[in-house]
C-alpha cells in the first residue's frame, strides 16, 4: 500500500479518535451540568419545603403550649400574649430588609444565616427561665425566620424555570399547611408528655438537617442587585411603620390603638416618599406603582390572609363553648381545613403553570368567600358535619388561591427583585394574620367586652362569630375583584 495513503489513514484515525474524545467530553460536561442543575433544583425544593414546614409547625404548636407556660411562670395576660406576638412583629419588620440584603449579598448566604439563628434560638428559648427571657429569644427567632422566609421562595424561583414554578410552589405551600395541621396535635402531645420546652427542642434536629443540606447539597449562589447600597434610613422608617401598625392592631379596641395605627400609616407614607427619591431603595416602590400584576396579587394575598387566619380562633371558641367539645375534639374538627389545603395546593400550583394564575386564584378566592358565608350561618343547632363541610370548602378555596397567587407574584418581577418579592409575600402573610386577629378581637370586645365567657354570654359569642365571618366574607369578595383585575401574567410577560 502507498505509504502516503497509510499515513493519511492514520491521520484520519487519529482525527476520528480526537473528535470522538472531544464530543464525549462535551457530552460529559453537558450531562454533568444537567445533573448539577437537577441536584440544585431538588435540593432547593427539599430545603424550601422543610423550612416552610418548620415555622408554621412551631407557631401553631406553641399556641397550644401557652397555658403550660402560663402555669409555670404566672405572667400577666399581656406579657403571655407577647410570647407569640413578638415573633410575628420581629418577622414583619425584618422581611423586606432581608429580602433586599439577599438580593445584594446572596440569597443562599442570608438563608443559611437565618436558619442557623432559628436553630440556636430554639435551644435558647427551650432553656429560658422567665417569660421576658423567652420573649427576647423569640424576637431573635423572628429575625432568623424572616431571613428564611425572604429567601427560601426566592431561591426556589431562581432555580426553577417559569413553566415549573407553580408545581414546586404548590408543594411548598402544602408543606406550610402540613405544619399548621401537625402543630396543634403534636404540640399538645409534646407539651403533655415532655413539657412546653420540647416544642423548641424538636426544631433543633430539623434545623441542623436543613443547614447540612444547604452546605453540602445546595450549590451556587443567587443575587440580583450586586453593587447596590443598603438603605438604612428607609429600613428605619419601615420598621417604625410596621411596629406602630402591628402594635396598634394588637391593643384593639383601646383608644391608644388609633394613635399607633395613625403613626404607622404616616410613617408608611413617609417610607413610600423616601423610597421614590433615593437611588437604591430597600423596597422598589415602583413595583407596586407600575406592575399591576405584582401589586394586585400582593393586595389579594393580604386580604385573603386577613379574612382567613382568625377562622381557627373563632371556631375554637364556638366548638368548645357552644358545642361543648374538648380542645382535642375541637382540633380534630379544625384539622379538616389544612388537610384539604395540603392535598390540593400542589395540584393548584401545577395547574397555574398551564392556566393563567389569575383565573385559578380568583376561583379560589370565590370559594373561600362561599366557605366564610357558610360559617356565618352557625348557631346553637349547627351540626358538626356542616362545620366540617364548610371548612373543607374554605380549605379548597384557599388551596386554589395560595400557590397560583404566589406563582403570579414571583413570576411578575425580574430576577433581581426575587428577594424583595419573596419578602413581600411573607410581609403580606404576617400583616394579614395580625389584621385578622385584630378584626376578630375588636368584634368580640364590642359584643362581649372584657368579661369572661360564661353561659349567659353564649348568645353574644355566637353573634360575634357570625359578624366576624360576615366581615371576612366581605373582605374576600373585594379580594376576588382585585384578583380578577390584576391582569394576565403571560400576556404581560410577552
Amino acid at each position: 500500500m502507498d505509504p502516503a495513503v497509510v499515513a493519511s489513514n492514520r491521520l484520519l484515525t487519529v482525527a476520528d479518535i480526537c473528535e470522538k474524545h472531544f464530543s464525549a467530553n462535551i457530552c460529559l460536561e453537558r450531562d454533568n451540568r444537567t445533573m448539577n442543575a437537577k441536584t440544585a433544583k431538588l435540593s432547593a425544593l427539599i430545603i424550601a419545603s422543610m423550612s416552610s414546614f418548620l415555622t408554621p409547625f412551631m407557631i401553631s404548636s406553641l399556641n397550644i403550649a401557652l397555658p403550660a407556660i402560663d402555669r409555670q411562670f404566672r405572667p400577666d395576660a399581656v406579657m403571655l400574649s407577647w410570647v407569640a406576638t413578638s415573633y410575628l412583629l420581629a418577622a414583619a419588620v425584618s422581611l423586606v430588609p432581608f429580602g433586599k440584603l439577599a438580593d445584594i449579598y446572596g440569597r443562599k448566604k442570608v438563608f443559611l444565616v437565618g436558619q442557623i439563628i432559628v436553630t440556636i434560638t430554639s435551644w435558647l428559648a427551650a432553656i429560658s427561665v422567665s417569660v421576658p427571657m423567652l420573649i427576647v429569644f423569640r424576637i431573635f427567632q423572628g429575625i432568623g425566620g424572616a431571613m428564611v422566609f425572604a429567601t427560601g421562595i426566592a431561591i426556589l424561583t431562581s432555580v426553577y424555570p417559569p413553566e415549573e414554578r407553580g408545581r414546586v410552589l404548590g408543594i411548598v405551600v402544602a408543606a406550610v399547611y402540613i405544619g399548621l395541621s401537625c402543630g396543634p396535635f403534636f404540640g399538645g402531645w409534646l407539651t403533655q408528655h415532655f413539657t412546653w420546652r420540647s416544642i423548641f427542642l424538636v426544631n433543633i434536629p430539623l434545623g441542623i438537617s436543613i443547614i447540612s443540606l444547604v452546605v453540602w447539597k445546595l450549590r451556587g449562589e443567587w443575587t440580583g442587585a450586586q453593587g447596590d447600597k443598603f438603605d438604612l434610613v428607609g429600613t428605619a422608617i419601615y420598621a417604625l411603620a410596621i411596629v406602630a401598625l402591628m402594635y396598634g392592631i394588637t391593643i384593639i379596641p383601646s383608644l391608644a390603638s388609633i394613635g399607633f395605627v395613625l403613626v404607622g400609616v404616616a410613617a408608611l407614607a413617609g417610607f413610600v416618599k423616601w423610597e421614590t427619591r433615593i437611588q437604591y431603595p430597600v423596597f422598589e416602590v415602583n413595583l407596586f406603582i407600575e406592575n399591576r400584576t405584582f401589586s394586585f396579587s400582593c393586595l389579594a394575598a393580604l386580604i385573603n390572609y386577613s379574612a382567613t387566619f382568625a377562622v381557627a380562633f373563632l371556631l375554637s371558641l364556638y366548638l368548645q363553648y357552644i358545642k361543648g367539645l374538648t380542645p382535642q375534639g375541637a382540633g380534630m374538627v379544625l384539622i379538616a381545613q389544612p388537610i384539604v389545603m395540603a392535598m390540593f395546593s400542589p395540584m393548584a400550583g401545577k395547574l397555574s403553570d398551564k392556566i393563567e394564575p389569575r383565573v385559578i386564584a380568583s376561583l379560589g378566592m370565590g370559594l373561600t368567600t362561599l366557605g366564610l358565608i357558610l360559617l356565618a350561618l352557625v348557631n346553637h343547632h349547627t351540626t358538626m358535619r356542616f362545620v366540617v363541610i364548610s371548612l373543607m370548602v374554605l380549605g379548597f378555596g384557599f388551596a386554589l388561591f395560595s400557590s397560583p397567587n404566589m406563582n403570579a407574584i414571583m413570576s411578575s418581577v425580574p430576577m433581581k427583585y426575587y428577594g424583595i418579592a419573596s419578602g413581600s409575600v411573607g410581609t403580606m402573610r404576617v400583616l394579614g394574620h395580625m389584621l385578622s386577629m385584630g378584626i376578630a378581637t375588636l368584634v368580640i370586645a364590642l359584643m362581649i367586652g372584657r368579661a369572661r365567657i360564661t353561659p349567659d354570654l353564649y348568645p353574644a359569642l355566637i353573634s360575634s362569630v357570625r359578624i366576624a365571618f360576615v366581615i371576612f366574607a366581605g373582605l374576600c369578595t373585594a379580594g376576588t375583584l382585585f384578583s380578577l383585575y390584576r391582569g394576565d401574567l403571560r400576556s404581560e410577560s410577552e
